[in-house]
């Protein structure tokens, strides 16, 4: 397929353009969670609204979504099925673990990668002044649904708010009835609680990388003067020169993530990936340069490259770029001379 900047630009997603979702999830009147924002990049996602708006609909193998939260908004307790990873683009955080908190917590802060462990109870609050924002990645192209703690429903019926067995949400304080085809979905009892454990200390420490611990792979591909691609996620080893880690994970991820970072005025060679291949460009400005011209990318921006897409990657200023590559050991970028 021959790419022009027209059909480039649909795969780009500004953001300023994120179309937020307020009523995404059962939680959406609980105080406290009241003022979140959620956004699906590329879906589908996990909303249980039929008004959260999908930006890039295509399948990658993985989702990619959003979180906008302003000081002391929490996102509550839940559990998901998938891989699910938080990158930190603005403000700080607080994870909280466990169906009613009890299991600790975890502070985050910008540049921070964590990937939460399946089949755990998990939640998080903006804790600083302002709004903040999560930029995440979900495994798969089906992310499944999240299974909430008992404490969420209460709160939901008390606030009018009724989550079906399909996943749908129905709003009785808005006159929505459940239709007589569907069954109301209902809290987990003790026993799926009790197995749905909180990993020690230890090995939630395995999850974790913070922004001043990454370290640049000299063997990497796409290492040039004044570019550094640092390992995040790589469940296994790849193509492009990479080992397996920092975060391995024990359950799949079905992508690996990198950070990209390049000094003003340095560019990659010319590459293509045949796997898909996911750019958010955490902090400055870069530029892709391809046969169909050029493409800006700032701050907080996301970009889907297309498969095969021969381009390469230039900074007008110090730039860091989060790279998800399909696959738990993708072959990686392949040079083009």
């Amino acid at each position: 397929m021959t790419w022009t900047l027209e059909t480039l630009c649909r795969r780009r997603v500004r953001y300023d353009d994120l179309v937020p979702c307020r009523n995404a999830f059962v939680d959406t009147r609980s105080p406290g969670s009241d003022r979140k924002e959620n956004f699906t990049i590329i879906g589908p996602g996990v909303a249980e609204s039929a008004d959260q708006h999908v930006h890039i609909p295509e399948p990658h193998g993985f989702n990619v979504g959003g979180a906008r939260q302003p000081d002391g908004c929490l996102n509550s307790q839940h559990s998901h099925e998938g891989a699910e990873v938080f990158v930190v683009h603005t403000g700080h955080w607080r994870l909280y673990f466990g169906p009613e908190k009890e299991d600790g917590s975890l502070d985050i802060g910008p540049g921070d990668v964590v990937s939460v462990p399946v089949h755990m109870f998990r939640g998080f609050e903006k804790l600083d002044a302002g709004t903040g924002f999560l930029w995440v990645v979900l495994g798969g192209d089906d992310p499944g649904r999240v299974r909430w703690a008992p404490s969420v429903f209460e709160l939901a019926e008390q606030h009018g708010l009724v989550l079906l067995k399909s996943g749908r949400l129905v709003d009785r304080s808005a006159g929505e009835t459940v239709p007589e085809d569907e069954e109301v979905e209902t809290a987990p009892r003790a026993g799926e609680v009790a197995r749905l454990v909180t990993p020690s200390p230890e090995r939630l420490a395995q999850c974790l990388v913070r922004h001043e611990a990454l370290r640049g792979n000299p063997d990497a591909v796409l290492a040039a003067s004044g570019v550094e691609e640092c390992s995040v996620i790589a469940p296994a080893a790849s193509g492009d020169g990479f080992a397996p880690g920092p975060i391995i994970g024990w359950w799949p991820h079905g992508f690996q993530l990198r950070v990209l970072r390049l000094t003003e005025d340095a560019a990659t060679a010319d590459y293509h990936c045949e796997e898909p291949e996911v750019l958010f460009v955490q902090s400055g400005r870069i530029r892709l340069i391809s046969e169909a011209g050029e493409l800006t990318l700032a701050t907080g921006d996301t970009f889907t490259s297309p498969q095969g897409w021969t381009h390469r990657l230039e900074a007008d200023a110090d730039a860091e770029v989060v790279v998800v590559r399909g696959g738990d050991a993708p072959a990686g970028p392949r040079l083009v001379a």
